[in-house]
């Protein structure tokens, strides 16, 4: 006498449940992730928590323009936010891409960058990045915001050594400013 077991009964998610479950995992392995992401990169002191990150959208026409500040007269984009050089880029050429654009996001435009208040039109230029965007150059250094700058003002990238050199604000003639 032969004896046949039958199958187990298939047990399958909804599809709301198996969406749910997906995303789920997806969250956890970046939560994950996060701290050897930003390990990179050290944060300037009392920063450590910040997530927020400057509204960097391509720009038809991004503006560059010049603002008071602690270090005194710095570049700055048309909403205010405080604009970076990178000492490892060679010339007009961005060597910032990956995790270093995720902390360091270039300032990018569609269009014809434009100068606001205090910033020369001659100081402005622009460079091909090879993530096919164009990066806007002030004095021929590609500009980068810093993610931690959360509020127009904010200078916390300042000569913060990360991704292989220091990065600096610059001043309306394009120099970079050592101090602060």
């Amino acid at each position: 006498m032969r004896i046949f077991a039958l199958p187990e009964p298939r047990r399958t998610l909804r599809p709301s449940a198996l969406a749910f479950a997906v995303a789920f995992l997806t969250l956890g392995a970046q939560h994950a992730a996060a701290p050897a992401a930003h390990a990179a990169h050290a944060a300037p002191p009392g920063t450590a928590n910040v997530v927020a990150r400057p509204a960097v959208a391509t720009a038809e026409n991004a503006t560059v323009a010049v603002r008071d500040s602690k270090l005194g007269k710095i570049l700055v984009d048309g909403r205010g936010r405080t604009l970076y050089l990178f000492e490892a880029d060679k010339g007009t050429s961005s060597t910032c891409y990956s995790e270093c654009a995720s902390a360091w996001p270039p300032l990018t435009t569609k269009g014809k960058p434009q100068a606001g208040s205090g910033a020369s039109p001659a100081l402005l230029g622009t460079t091909a990045r090879t993530d096919h965007t164009t990066q806007v150059t002030y004095n021929g250094h590609p500009l980068y915001y810093y993610v931690t700058d959360v509020k127009p003002g904010d200078i916390t990238g300042q000569g913060v050594d990360s991704f292989g050199a220091k990065w600096y604000v610059l001043d309306p003639n394009g120099d970079k400013i050592d101090r602060g």
